[in-house]
């Protein structure tokens, strides 16, 4: 029988980085949007309460800025092991391109601090600082989370559509302007589309704990507000961010055409392309979608006429190779946005009508599931925009099999990653549980069951 460290030591370096830094990614993703996030309905809390006399809203605020607490601890730990990465896993890139992506790293370093700070002020302001000043002690950490979130997603914009430097005839970065780096082409739709989609992921997720509550029966105001504010928040965005998404998709198609013709399995070059929904890409052609003529054409140009570029004008060393899977990640990323423009949708009329949430229990069931539905989007969008960028580590300028590390061992310190991320993930949970559990004994509700089984048979 082989010996497995033999086995491991002769796997591709190449597989082992990728997917340690496909897993670190899709893990910290989550907590960087509730960190850029949830701040910001917390503070929104806080205004109402301060603003309109609700302790509800103040109880709220106060409890949230400690799961922020919690979250961004966790956080931290997770983007600190991502920042190792880069230079560890990828040290041919770093060398090569550091004094372009050092750039926005560095201000990502600055407004992490900064939040860092201002967080511990916050939480120890709670019975030390007058009203409004502690609200307003708590207005740096809003800024900070956009800033932060801003600079790191403009190196992986740059890294899509370089720009802002010139190479020396070795192949060496040279005449960087770091305004054309951090303003690269892509960052215009890029920045937006990932801030929005944290508020949806922050919005959608803590509103979809309430709405866990009100299934069960807590229907008292203290739920019903730590459902609305947060849900309000992720309704106004989604439309924002299918509009920014929209325009993303025909950017993409202008200046990144083989991660469009991937994510859209367009095989030739031409007009009146199909837009398939669902299928598998395989041989030239997509088996089992249901395919919609001319569609994928008039999104891109507004015109069936409009030419979308194919995977034959794409040399074959520099194609997605993933197709099935960036074009299920796409259909997913989108569907999931669309349905949660409906669900947005049915509670904007109905409160319209009736100032009051839909009266329902399909309603607080969508609202449960939209927590966990917009997280799936957003790693699906990371996958497009990652993998689909493939076999590119900077677009055009190097390849990902030349940036990886030679040193070996990588499986293992895989291996050593992931039981470390699980101890966070558990530690987490069991965190914010405890808190939860703290909460619900400090102040029980009674327990009326309007959603219950029994609830609805009797109102049938």
């Amino acid at each position: 029988m082989p010996d497995p460290g033999l086995l491991l030591a002769d796997s591709s370096n190449l597989l082992a980085a990728r997917n340690q830094m496909a897993f670190t990614l899709g893990f910290h993703i989550i907590l960087a949007c509730l960190g850029v996030a949830f701040p910001a309905i917390m503070l929104i809390a806080e205004y109402r309460g301060r603003r309109h006399g609700d302790p509800d809203a103040l109880k709220l605020a106060e409890r949230w800025s400690r799961a922020v607490a919690v979250l961004f601890a966790v956080g931290a730990v997770t983007g600190t092991v991502l920042s190792f990465e880069m230079g560890l896993l990828w040290p041919h890139f770093m060398e090569r391109f550091g004094d372009a992506v050092g750039i926005g790293f560095a201000i990502e370093g600055l407004f992490f601090f900064t939040e860092a700070i201002f967080i511990a002020i916050y939480i120890y302001g709670w019975k030390r600082l007058p009203g409004w000043a502690h609200f307003w002690s708590g207005i740096p950490i809003f800024i900070a989370g956009l800033g932060g979130a801003a600079s790191v997603v403009a190196v992986n914009s740059w890294m899509n559509q370089p720009a802002g430097f010139e190479l020396d005839a070795q192949g060496n970065v040279t005449d960087v302007s770091p305004w054309e780096v951090l303003t690269n082409p892509a960052s215009g739709y890029e920045i937006p589309h990932m801030i929005l989609a944290a508020y949806m992921v922050a919005g959608f997720g803590v509103a979809s704990v309430y709405a866990v509550g009100m299934l069960k029966g807590r229907r008292d105001r203290y739920h019903r507000v730590g459902f609305l504010i947060p849900f309000t928040v992720a309704c106004i965005v989604t439309p924002i961010q299918i509009f920014v998404g929209d325009t993303a998709a025909r950017e993409i198609a202008d200046h990144q055409p083989a991660k469009f013709a991937a994510m859209e399995c367009v095989y030739e070059t031409g007009p009146d392309q199909t837009e398939w929904i669902g299928g598998i890409c395989q041989d030239g052609e997509v088996k089992y979608g249901i395919g919609l003529p001319g569609v994928d054409s008039f999104l891109v140009g507004w015109s069936t006429d409009t030419v979308v570029t194919g995977l034959d004008q794409i040399a074959d060393d520099e194609e997605p190779q993933a197709l099935t899977l960036l074009h299920t990640s796409f259909d997913v990323m989108v569907g999931i946005g669309s349905a949660l423009l409906a669900l947005a949708a049915w509670f904007a009329f109905v409160w319209w009508r009736r100032r009051d949430l839909p009266q329902t229990v399909w309603f607080l069931r969508a609202a449960a599931v939209s927590g966990v539905a917009s997280i799936i989007a957003l790693e699906a969008g990371w996958i497009v925009t990652e993998v689909g960028r493939q076999p590119w580590i900077v677009q055009g300028h190097m390849k990902v099999e030349d940036a990886v590390t030679d040193a070996q061992g990588l499986w293992w310190v895989l291996g050593f990653t992931f039981l470390l991320y699980v101890a966070l993930g558990v530690g987490a949970y069991l965190a914010l549980r405890a808190l939860s559990r703290r909460w619900r004994e400090a102040d029980p509700a009674e327990v009326t069951e309007p959603y219950s089984p029994r609830h609805e048979e009797a109102t049938r």
